[in-house]
């Protein structure tokens, strides 16, 4: 038995069937398509979402935002729902590109579906087609085939079979996820066939929870019962396994210190007795004495980055690493002994393979933790109520007002590294900063997606002015869909972040500011006369202006109640004045100039050359 429908019919109905299932939890696996339409996908996916009517729709209004939101869906689903997002061809799908790259770094499923050029080349060249003229099959969206887990461009009806079946498989394995693309080119969209049947049926995609290899977990088991001071460091493949409770069972039974990564941040509480704080450069100094004393460091689905590992210069050079990971190019690194497994199932037979004759005292690190803290309370700490709030002060009166239920979400400028060392989780997925990309602009796009996933749930933006000018685009589509986005924009005139780490390497702050060009063409003018709270009122929220500490906390307290998108729009204090968040605790390698007449540039290249010294390779 066969349907008649065209490719766009087809692949609409086809994603309305299918499903994921975990731990005998069923899922719908698309749960909705992101769209921007234009002539080279109105036709093809924009009727047959009408037409089919089984798909919900969101309409977007920047197609890299568009992404960002589906793969903020996806990570508060835990990966186990997704989102498609539709788009034109040309710029609409090259836009596509930065989105989908931090989807692949992250390990978070989308599915993106640019429209593409004629496959039958009726006219050739079409609007907005690029000519290569050795190449005639290639078209812009091939710019995406790198950042993409699985690319294909379906140039024939019954191609889509296959091509719909191997991007869906992709998109469900625990391993390879990340960004799928189907390249759909605008006269195949269109085209008619006759579809069998089956191909429409409910399909279950049943996610994997992989055990560990009997060999390889013996070794990593007597490698950790051998070690002294072993520590724990945990990244987002525990959440994505939903590994917290196997974690927190192995950490009291072991009583072995866990350190988090920026993805792994909350996948304890922080007042757990065996959570040490962040790890590496913007990690805590409790957490990062342990690593630069350990002699074993297990690893919990982390990829162990240049923040983590202090570009190489955080952990000891004899240190063993046991690396847990579903992925085993994960699992390989810093020579480590691999352990390629789920992490549940993983920490679930360490535990049983350790017994109870390995543990740590939970004293060894209490009195650094309980300074930690202290230290946390002083960057909080509010000497004058009617004063300007500074950025910690800000987090730290938010702090006062959340629970476990608030969601906040960031992913660049200074704020990750602040709220790493300073954040005090409450819950195992109130911690959402994508720092595995680290893309501006993917904050106020993202919480909608988490908005979408948990509806009954807070959910904050935090963002700097940079941040907002980089895309507050999606401001209308929280408005039109009655989302009530919590936005905390921090206006401090500038790019904050790398005005420091540019003061840091000789650069002395150029090009950082957001002010006027000054007479002797530098820009050292007067602030800019920009005014972000008026342009988020503009885009239709609500708009709140505390301008002290006493006037944060109403609006803060207001923005929570509230029903519909809100904006908290607050100039932050820069000077010095007051007690920022502790300074890094572990270096971070950005290379500086070798020579240099700037005396700053000098001087910063003789601490370069004296961190550099500590750099190790674990072999």
């Amino acid at each position: 038995m066969t349907v008649r429908l065209t490719v766009a019919q087809a692949l609409v109905r086809f994603l309305a069937a299918q499903h994921t299932e975990r731990d005998g939890e069923r899922h719908r696996l698309i749960a909705a398509t992101w769209g921007i339409f234009g002539h080279g996908n109105v036709a093809g996916i924009g009727q047959a979402l009408v037409e089919e009517r089984g798909m919900p729709f969101h309409q977007g209004r920047n197609e890299q935002a568009m992404v960002h939101a589906a793969v903020g869906y996806a990570r508060q689903r835990n990966r186990l729902s997704a989102h498609a997002v539709t788009t034109s061809i040309g710029p609409g799908a090259t836009n596509l590109v930065t989105g989908a790259a931090l989807a692949t770094v992250n390990h978070l499923p989308v599915l993106l579906l640019p429209g593409d050029t004629f496959a039958t080349r009726p006219a050739d060249p079409v609007l907005q087609q690029l000519e290569v003229p050795y190449a005639g099959e290639v078209s812009v969206n091939d710019c995406l085939r790198p950042v993409s887990r699985y690319f294909d461009r379906v140039t024939r009806p019954e191609a889509l079979i296959p091509a719909a079946l191997a991007a869906l498989r992709v998109l469900t394995d625990p391993v390879e996820t990340g960004a799928v693309t189907l390249a759909l080119p605008q006269d195949v969209q269109a085209e008619a066939y006759d579809w069998p049947e089956e191909f429409f049926a409910d399909r279950v995609w049943r996610v994997r929870r992989p055990r560990p290899d009997t060999a390889e977990l013996a070794a990593a088991a007597e490698a950790i019962g051998a070690a002294r001071r072993p520590l724990l460091v945990a990244g987002g493949g525990v959440r994505f396994s939903g590994a917290e409770d196997a974690l927190r069972a192995f950490a009291e039974r072991s009583r072995i210190p866990v350190a988090t990564t920026q993805a792994g941040k909350g996948v304890l509480p922080y007042d757990h007795p065996c959570e040490t704080g962040g790890v590496g450069h913007t990690g805590s100094a409790t957490a990062n004495d342990l690593a630069a004393n350990a002699d074993l460091i297990l690893g919990v689905g982390t990829r162990h980055t240049d923040f983590t590992t202090a570009s190489g210069t955080l952990f000891p050079p004899d240190a063993t690493f046991v690396n847990l990971n579903i992925a085993g190019f994960d699992a390989h690194k810093l020579a480590a002994l691999p352990l390629v497994a789920d992490a549940r199932e993983g920490l679930t037979a360490l535990a049983e393979a350790l017994g109870d004759d390995h543990r740590r005292d939970a004293g060894e690190w209490a009195e650094s933790k309980a300074d930690w803290q202290r230290r946390i309370d002083a960057a909080y700490a509010v000497p004058d109520e009617d004063a300007r709030p500074t950025q910690a002060q800000v987090l730290g009166v938010l702090d006062t007002l959340v629970d476990g239920g608030d969601i906040l979400v960031n992913a660049a400028g200074s704020l990750p590294g602040d709220l790493h060392k300073l954040w005090r989780t409450r819950s195992t997925d109130q911690y959402h900063v994508e720092y595995g990309y680290s893309c501006m602009g993917y904050e106020i796009p993202a919480a909608l997606g988490v908005l979408l996933a948990a509806p009954d749930r807070p959910v904050w933006a935090l963002v700097g002015d940079g941040t907002y000018l980089m895309n507050p685009t999606e401001i209308v589509t929280a408005v039109q869909e009655r989302l009530p986005l919590r936005l905390v924009v921090l206006q401090n005139h500038g790019y904050a972040s790398i005005g420091g780490l540019s003061e840091a390497v000789g650069a002395e702050r150029y090009g950082t500011d957001y002010r006027h060009r000054a007479d002797d063409g530098t820009f050292t003018g007067p602030p800019l006369p920009v005014d972000l709270g008026a342009n988020a009122a503009s885009l239709g929220m609500r708009v709140l202006r505390p301008r002290t500490v006493r006037d944060l906390r109403e609006a803060l307290a207001d923005a929570r109640s509230a029903t519909v998108p809100t904006c908290v729009y607050v100039e932050t204090e820069t000077t010095d004045r007051v007690s920022g968040p502790p300074p890094a605790q572990a270096w971070w390698d950005v290379p500086v100039a070798e020579t240099s007449t700037r005396p700053s540039a000098v001087k910063a290249r003789e601490e370069y050359d004296r961190h550099v010294t500590a750099r190790r390779r674990h072999l």
